[in-house]
């Protein structure tokens, strides 16, 4: 019996948590990394603000874990487009697509995530999903290297390069506002083909194939 009742306290401890992360989550991607204080995700989760403390030490601490599991969740979805696309450039072209339609899908948060101004110590953990975005395309430029399908290249800098693209192009203050999201992301994924050296039919084909999460 004291054994299901710590599992209980457990369950409820973690379902707390995670409704804390989720009022958090939910301003990030309204008003930005800026609008989340302790007093605002309290009123948003409907609970005390010493609660969150006992969670969270700090605030810096609460905008870390949303940063964490906003990264984890677009890291699986890349992996999973990648893995489940028909050959190497078919993989290059589904990361692209993927990362950009979730980007776009929310920009606001998409943008609090990768690249708002913020705290430099936050900076740190924006920075390694940045790392492990490119370690992702970086594997899989390499692979369609390997294949034959790419010309040699850097690739470490051609994954950042990409980053960026993504980035700018998409979500940064001078993006345009994508009328179309399909069409968005249709053309970024084109444009990072041809920047990797796929000739201009082939790389059509290639974004005309790609699933749109």
């Amino acid at each position: 019996m004291p054994y299901r009742r710590t599992e209980n306290v457990a369950r409820r401890l973690a379902e707390r948590e995670q409704t804390i992360l989720g009022a958090a989550h939910s301003i990030v991607g309204e008003k930005g990394m800026g609008a989340v204080q302790i007093a605002a995700v309290a009123q948003r989760a409907d609970i005390a603000a010493g609660t969150i403390y006992r969670y969270f030490p700090s605030k810096n601490d609460l905008v870390g874990e949303v940063i964490a599991a906003a990264a984890l969740r677009e890291l699986v979805a890349m992996h999973a487009a990648g893995d489940a696309a028909p050959g190497p450039l078919s993989a290059v072209a589904a990361c692209v697509a993927t990362f950009a339609a979730r980007a776009l899908h929310d920009r606001r948060l998409a943008w609090a995530i990768m690249a708002e101004p913020i705290d430099p110590d936050i900076d740190a953990l924006r920075l390694n999903f940045r790392r492990a975005i490119a370690a992702e395309l970086e594997m899989r430029i390499s692979t369609a290297i390997a294949d034959g399908h790419l010309p040699e290249q850097d690739v470490r800098v051609a994954a950042l390069a990409m980053i960026g693209a993504l980035l700018e192009g998409l979500l940064g203050p001078l993006a345009p506002q994508a009328e179309n999201a399909r069409e968005a992301v249709q053309a970024m994924t084109l444009f990072a083909l041809r920047a990797l050296g796929v000739i201009d039919a082939r790389a059509r084909g290639l974004v005309a194939q790609c699933e749109m999460p």
